[in-house]
């Protein structure tokens, strides 16, 4: 068969091998190769702007906005629109045009810096994964692209909130542009993951102070998983800016906002509780939801990736802004910092019927850094008297495998003396789970996104310090990540940075790792794929 496109981004790539004819996630081949090529004109650009700070020259932020998003645009199941995704190849040729007539020494800048966009099709099949030929050289700049691109997303999500960054932009950009450099060793981009892995401690602290400054402290929330009887919007992705323009405009309307998936900790902010027509959580995870959209009757606005091809029973509902993208949903969008106008999908959701229920109750969650140290002391506490043995951090992606189904069973098995600290949508597999308290604490923290993993490793931070160790892997704390797409990448760099070991990645180790890299990461930080449920129990020593 002939070999259309190759991906082997996400977990769930075919045969943890590639996909060659047609995405799992359902991304077309010529919407495959184009996204190569966006990613490809993005490294020009980005070896321009460094160029640029190289020679004493500043870079316009909204430069480096366009870089992130199209690195967002690029991510698993962000966008599948391919007439979007090719406007914004011809729009960063332009700017990259432009910018490289500011450059002076032209000398050492690579062949994409130069490229013109004479043919896209063309061009497209030459510059893919593959292009680069020794594996190993070639696994090292698809890890360091892929943890840049979940450090660009989280990036566009602190730009969205008018937080900048210029010193992380341009470390991104740079980075970027060396993974077109043939002059650097394996050695040298091991040095460099490492790096990205700095930066992107850096990028959720960036993302986390955008957060809070604009919403507040995450605090502990029960959140309601059943229906109202009004007409409502869902709203899914990551965006939180996104949200409040939502809720403002829904104001009055007779219009409900329910979260889906990722946006569920959304509740947890105390700026978002002044609204009471922010009704609740409506679902599970992103997989779930072709059954779960047509059933929720109104509108769904997708803020970012998670997008699964829709049925044409409720596309009509559909609604992308940002980076994301589907062909023949309605896109809305406007410049950070103006408002984005969602009256078309009020007034489509005013027409709808309310949400049927699928499920009642509520979950617990709001466990983000403050608010566990304001509970250090009860913490401290439980750890010190033995009633808490061990913390066991299952932070990541859920995902449609069933092999994932280990998460969940591993969960259920876990000793009562075990806390389970959460982020991202991972927590599906076990949040509304009757699992008790220890001393009341819940024994499932849900520290909010996957971005919110930076609270995770403050918190892991914080106990060495309480517990005066030396080192964060002294500390009664074990990992077993799930892992699906590419912010989980530069949240495992991120944590690696940091020093922690041994974590247990699963369901799979990525299919972009080479038996070399793989063997750097399991020689030098102690990664491992998960086996099963007891035998990891037993590693685990719980």
């Amino acid at each position: 068969m002939e070999q259309k496109m190759f991906c082997y981004q996400c977990q769930e790539t075919a045969g943890c091998k590639g996909c060659t004819a047609c995405g799992v996630c359902g991304k077309q081949p010529e919407v495959a190769v184009m996204q190569d090529l966006l990613v490809y004109v993005t490294k020009g650009l980005s070896a321009v702007t460094t160029q640029l700070r190289a020679e004493g020259k500043t870079v316009d932020k909204t430069v480096n906005h366009l870089i992130s998003v199209n690195l967002f645009i690029t991510i698993t199941n962000a966008n599948f629109d391919l007439d979007s995704i090719t406007t914004k190849v011809t729009e960063t040729l332009a700017v990259k045009e432009e910018l490289l007539g500011q450059v002076q020494n032209k000398e050492s800048l690579p062949e994409a810096a130069f490229w013109n966009g004479s043919d896209y099709t063309e061009k497209a099949k030459t510059v893919g994964v593959l292009a680069t030929e020794n594996e190993d050289i070639r696994s090292l700049r698809e890890l360091i692209t892929y943890g840049l691109k979940g450090l660009a997303a989280y990036t566009k999500h602190a730009n969205a909130l008018l937080n900048d960054d210029e010193k992380l932009d341009a470390f991104l950009q740079s980075a970027l542009a060396k993974t077109l450099d043939d002059s650097l060793s394996v050695d040298d981009l091991v040095a460099l993951t490492l790096e990205v892995g700095k930066y992107g401690v850096q990028g959720m602290a960036d993302l986390d102070a955008a957060n809070t400054t604009a919403y507040g402290n995450p605090e502990i929330t029960t959140v309601d998983i059943g229906v109202r009887k009004n007409p409502a919007i869902l709203i899914s992705g990551h965006d939180l800016k996104d949200l409040e323009m939502l809720l403002e405009q829904t104001k009055d309307t007779g219009v409900d906002v329910y979260t889906h998936s990722e946006m569920l900790p959304a509740h947890y902010y105390p700026f978002f509780k002044k609204y009471p027509h922010f009704a609740g959580n409506y679902g599970n995870a992103w997989w779930k939801q072709k059954e779960e959209f047509e059933s929720f009757n109104g509108p769904v606005l997708m803020t970012t990736n998670c997008i699964v091809p829709p049925k044409d029973s409720y596309k009509d509902r559909l609604w992308t802004t940002g980076a994301a993208g589907y062909p023949g949903c309605k896109h809305i969008d406007a410049p950070y910092g103006e408002v984005k106008d969602f009256s078309p999908i009020i007034e489509q959701a005013k027409k709808c019927p309310p949400p049927t229920e699928i499920e009642t109750g509520s979950i617990i969650g709001g466990f983000a850094h403050e608010q566990v140290f304001a509970l250090a002391d009860t913490v401290v506490e439980a750890v010190k008297s033995g009633a808490i043995r061990k913390f066991v951090v299952m932070a990541g992606c859920d995902g449609r495998a069933k092999s994932r189904s280990y998460y969940q069973e591993f969960v259920e098995k876990l000793p009562k003396d075990t806390v389970i600290l959460t982020a991202g949508c991972a927590k599906y597999k076990y949040n509304k789970l009757d699992l008790g308290d220890i001393g009341g604490i819940p024994r499932v923290l849900d520290a909010g996104q996957c971005n919110d993993s930076y609270s995770l490793a403050l918190i892991a931070l914080k106990l060495k310090e309480v517990f005066g160790l030396d080192d964060v892997n002294d500390l009664p704390i074990v990992y077993n990540i799930s892992w699906y797409e590419q912010k989980a990448v530069i949240v495992l760099l991120a944590l690696l940075y940091l020093g922690v070991k041994n974590i247990h990645l699963g369901p799979t180790l990525p299919a972009f790792l080479s038996p070399n890299v793989a063997k750097v990461l399991v020689d030098s930080f102690g990664i491992a794929e998960i086996t099963n449920v007891d035998e990891d129990m037993r590693i685990f020593g719980l």
